[in-house]
C-alpha cells in the first residue's frame, strides 16, 4: 500500500514478515507547456536527481549523473534524463540498504535544474520510494506546485534502530548542481 506523504511526514520502512533490502527513489517531472504563436509547445527541462550519504554528520559520499555509484556500490544512479520526456520515473537512484556501510546514518535525495529553469516551469514533479524486490510503491511525495527555486531537498532515508525511516523534506533552495546545494543539504544530515 502506498503512503502519500506530505512535507515533514516520516514513515517507517519496516515491512511485515521481513526487512526491506533494495529500494529505488524515483523522480518524475514534466515541463510546463509554453504558449506560442501556434498554440502550446513542449519544452525540455533537465532535472537531476542526486543522493548524498552522511556519516557522523559529514558527507561520506555522493551519487549523481557525474558519479553513478557510491564508492562501496550500495547506491547507484540509473542515468541522466536531459528532457523529462516520458511517463513515470525520469531518473532513479537505487539503494541496497543491506549493503550501506554501518557508519552511514542518512541518505539525502535532491533534485536540481541543471538547465537553470525554476520550478515554475516544472509540472507534475514527484519522488517515490519503491521496493525493488516486489515492485511495490511504498511512498509517493508530490514536490509542490512550482516556485522560483531551481532545486529542492526532496527526502531523507535514515537509520532508526535496526531499520530505516523516510522523511519527506521538500525544502526549496537554489543551485544547478549538487555542489551548489551542499549547504542546504547538510542541514538534513
Amino acid at each position: 500500500m502506498t503512503v502519500s506523504l506530505v512535507k515533514g511526514q516520516r514513515i517507517s520502512l519496516e515491512k511485515p514478515g521481513g526487512t526491506l533490502s533494495v529500494v529505488r527513489m524515483g523522480l518524475g517531472w514534466d515541463a510546463v507547456k509554453k504558449k506560442g504563436l501556434f498554440g502550446k509547445r513542449e519544452q525540455e527541462i533537465d532535472l537531476d536527481a542526486s543522493c548524498v550519504l552522511f556519516a557522523q554528520g559529514g558527507i561520506a559520499d555522493v551519487v549523481y549523473f557525474g558519479k553513478l555509484a557510491s564508492e562501496d556500490g550500495s547506491v547507484r544512479h540509473t542515468g541522466d534524463n536531459l528532457t523529462g520526456a516520458g511517463d513515470g520515473d525520469d531518473e532513479s537512484v537505487i539503494v541496497e540498504l543491506t549493503r550501506v556501510p554501518p557508519q552511514v546514518t542518512a541518505l539525502v535525495f535532491t533534485v536540481s535544474s541543471f538547465s537553470g529553469q525554476t520550478f515554475d516551469e516544472v509540472d507534475n514533479a514527484f519522488c517515490r520510494l519503491v521496493d525493488e524486490t516486489t515492485g511495490q510503491e511504498l511512498a509517493h511525495y508530490r514536490l509542490g506546485g512550482g516556485g522560483g527555486h531551481t532545486a529542492l531537498v526532496m527526502a531523507r532515508l535514515y537509520r532508526h534502530g535496526d531499520g530505516w525511516k523516510m522523511n519527506a523534506i521538500g525544502e526549496p533552495c537554489h543551485g544547478r548542481t549538487l555542489q551548489d546545494m551542499l549547504p542546504a543539504i547538510s542541514a538534513h544530515a
